[in-house]
């Protein structure tokens, strides 16, 4: 693959340019040139889950015209790859969806690396977040990857399968029973006694950093960040 255009959502561009930054970071290392289109946007799936499908599709097209020249699209979200994947074939009528990849997916799939020379000396547990195991299948992708980290200790997450309560627009709409399914999720993680909880969304980790900020607990990070460590 020739060109690597590097999607990296609103979430990573608001708040967390770091996620985006190790991402490029792990890429390079392994000899990719890796590009960043500056006109890309959201995209789209708040509004496709919330109901605005017109106002979805004008951004799918956007994203489209935006990443049309790009062999292989890089995305440090499970969530935003499904959108792309799941839900522009409706919105737009085309498959760009195919050339998205979570960033496990392209390392593991197409790059055929499993160690990609990172380094973390501290105690992780890991949340296997919902859009990536169940709309990509990306199963224990993050984890392989996680394991070939040099002195990392990964400990396991009771009930991981179980969701973290946030669900995008999901976490306002019912709070009350997000805010207890983030209760169980804290717990969880908290039990673990691990430094660090990684995943694959800063979305759900915000979610998850929320709670942990008023119980204690792990520190959220995306494992981007660890794969992109050399310390």
């Amino acid at each position: 693959m020739s060109r690597i255009g590097l999607f990296i959502t609103c979430v990573n561009d608001a708040l967390y340019p770091q996620t985006p930054k190790a991402v490029v970071a792990v890429l390079e290392r392994l000899g990719y040139d890796v590009d960043f289109p500056q006109a890309q946007t959201c995209c789209g799936q708040m509004h496709a889950n919330s109901g605005y499908r017109k106002d979805a599709a004008k951004l799918a097209k956007s994203f489209e015209r935006t990443f049309a020249g790009y062999d292989a699209i890089v995305t440090p979200s499970g969530s935003c790859a499904a959108m792309t994947r799941d839900q522009y074939p409706d919105l737009t009528g085309t498959d760009i969806g195919d050339r998205v990849y979570e960033l496990s997916e392209f390392l593991l799939d197409h790059a055929g690396v499993e160690d990609v020379g990172a380094s973390f000396p501290h105690t992780v547990t890991y949340h296997p977040t919902c859009h990536g195991t169940r709309a990509l299948g990306l199963g224990d992708k993050p984890l392989r990857l996680l394991r070939a980290v040099d002195r990392i200790e990964l400990v396991d997450l009771p009930e991981a399968d179980q969701c973290c309560g946030f669900g995008g627009t999901f976490a306002l709409k019912n709070s009350e029973v997000s805010s207890a399914m983030l209760d169980d999720k804290c717990r969880h993680a908290a039990d673990t006694g691990a430094e660090y909880l990684a995943a694959a969304d800063n979305s759900c980790l915000t979610h998850i950093g929320g709670g942990i900020g008023r119980v204690g607990g792990p520190r959220p990070i995306h494992y981007a960040e660890i794969l992109a460590s050399t310390t």
